[in-house]
């Protein structure tokens, strides 16, 4: 292979490859530039491939051997370069007739394949339908290998040894069936030829027939427009010797009738306009009087109605919240005397078992109270002032102490006035 320029022709395909490039170069139809020694430069040929397709003894679904032959054009695609990398990875550095016999062997495989499951009939009456199955199986398969099924023909179908006749019988079967088809065919022409014949003779002597009634109904018609104009002659004399004293009687009837309308147009009006004095004279009546009398009517009998039912429901109010209020008050004082008696019960129980322990108790209790009572007069004062001759505490301290002091004279008190020791029950407790 030389090196420089390469060219190629359109029914080939350059692959470059070696330095410069990671993957090889495809130039379809056209030329690339190749660097001697560091690249190499192969082709691959894009011409149209045509297969004879060979299915010797294949046995059908109902287990018919038969022999077809079909023609597949078929040739690896240079317009899609993702077909052409994988024609390449496949057949590169094959030649035409290797590349020939490995499509043929695949669509051969698939022929036989949908051989196998379709009958001689569909075979046989539809190939356009097993052409089509074969083409688009081998085409989903060739595909993989970067190669296009251009077209695909079913060309001949053949018995083999072991059913002689099957299709002969299929062609004498569908002869028979067209023979029979065509002796229908004649026999209803010949039926249809005799139908037309029969409503051609009908239909002229229905014309026949039809011309005779048009013309006897003609001669009919002449007969009864005379005589109709014969007595139209008649009364339209008739009518000119009366039409003088006819018009007369008519005008002097319409007169009248003129008349008496114009009396019955008055009446009515008169009688309109007495119902419109009446119909005012009540509507009135029942504006002045009566809605008044019955509005005042109603309004009495609300306030009635409301009035009572006001008082029965205060009476009901009260005399139920006198019976709450008694209930309430009972329930008061049962309990507060119920409080209190136990009270009493527990603090003479409560006395007369801890003794001391129940002083000491009521002083520690009463304290804080005394010391509130004592303390009170300081909390309403807004201002307090302190005179210190500068010995002993100041300010807030000194307000503490004070109310300390008073505090603590109020065991003193409670000996002067009972006789009872608090210091000393608390000493000995």
């Amino acid at each position: 292979m030389s090196y420089g320029f390469v060219t190629c022709g359109p029914n080939e395909a350059l692959v470059v490859s070696g330095c410069c490039y990671s993957k090889p170069l495809l130039v379809p139809g056209g030329r690339v530039f190749v660097w001697p020694l560091v690249q190499q430069v192969q082709k691959i040929s894009l011409n149209t491939m045509t297969l004879q397709v060979e299915s010797p003894t294949v046995y059908t679904s109902q287990g018919v051997p038969i022999s077809v032959t079909g023609i597949a054009q078929v040739k690896i695609q240079g317009q899609n370069e993702e077909m052409l990398s994988t024609a390449c990875e496949q057949f590169l550095g094959k030649n035409e007739e290797e590349i020939h016999n490995i499509a043929l062997v695949t669509l051969e495989g698939h022929q036989r394949a949908i051989m196998g499951s379709m009958t001689v009939e569909e075979i046989y009456k539809d190939r356009k339908k097993f052409s089509k199955e074969v083409f688009e199986v081998a085409s989903s398969d060739l595909v993989n290998m970067g190669i296009t099924v251009v077209s695909y023909t079913l060309k001949d179908i053949r018995d083999e040894e072991g059913a002689k006749g099957y299709l002969k019988a299929l062609g004498m079967a569908r002869t028979a069936e067209v023979k029979r088809d065509a002796r229908i065919g004649e026999a209803e022409a010949r039926r249809d030829a005799q139908i037309r014949e029969a409503i051609a003779e009908e239909q002229r002597m229905a014309a026949r027939f039809l011309n005779d009634t048009e013309i006897a109904k003609a001669q009919r018609d002449f007969e009864l427009k005379k005589a109709a104009y014969d007595v139209e002659v008649q009364t339209k004399k008739a009518e000119a010797e009366m039409a003088f004293e006819l018009q007369a009687a008519k005008t002097k009837q319409r007169i009248m009738e003129e008349q008496m309308q114009v009396k019955v147009v008055e009446r009515g009006q008169e009688i309109a306009v007495q119902e419109q004095e009446m119909m005012r004279r009540e509507k009135e009546l029942d504006a002045t009087v009566k809605r008044p009398a019955e509005a005042e009517k109603y309004r009495l009998e609300k306030m009635a109605e409301a009035n009572k039912l006001r008082l029965m429901m205060e009476a009901e109010a009260e005399a139920e919240a006198i019976k709450i209020r008694g209930e309430a008050e009972a329930f008061a004082i049962e309990a507060k005397a119920k409080a209190e008696a136990e009270q009493m019960e527990k603090k003479a129980a409560a006395w007369n078992e801890y003794k001391s322990a129940a002083m000491i108790d009521m002083m520690l209790d009463t304290l804080p109270k005394v010391a509130a009572e004592v303390a009170a007069p300081l909390s309403q004062a807004k201002k307090i002032t302190m005179v210190s001759s500068g010995n002993g505490a100041v300010g807030a301290e000194k307000l503490t102490e004070e109310v300390f002091n008073i505090v603590t004279r109020v065991p003193d008190l409670v000996k002067n006035l009972t006789g009872v020791d608090i210091t000393k029950s608390v000493h000995a407790a």
